[in-house]
């Protein structure tokens, strides 16, 4: 089915309709998640990042913080 006709049925679901078929299609991305190849440039990102995570050079951040700061940055 062509993207624009499956966006213009989903125009038609009512919003609890459209809640469930997000689920359903996050459900189905997480059953495939393992066929996902990382590209090569994302893997060497990684990798950098890690290393000064694992020799304890990187300050970390709690998720809670840096969510109440960007909700009152962007309120």
């Amino acid at each position: 089915m062509e993207p624009a006709k499956i966006a213009q049925e989903i125009s038609k679901l009512t919003l609890p309709q459209k809640l469930l078929l997000a689920q359903d299609i996050w459900d189905s991305i997480s059953r495939e998640s393992g066929k996902l190849t990382m590209p090569e440039w994302q893997k060497n990102e990684l990798e950098e990042r890690y290393e000064p995570y694992k020799q304890g050079k990187m300050k970390l951040h709690d998720w809670q913080d840096v969510h109440s700061e960007l909700r009152q940055r962007y309120k």
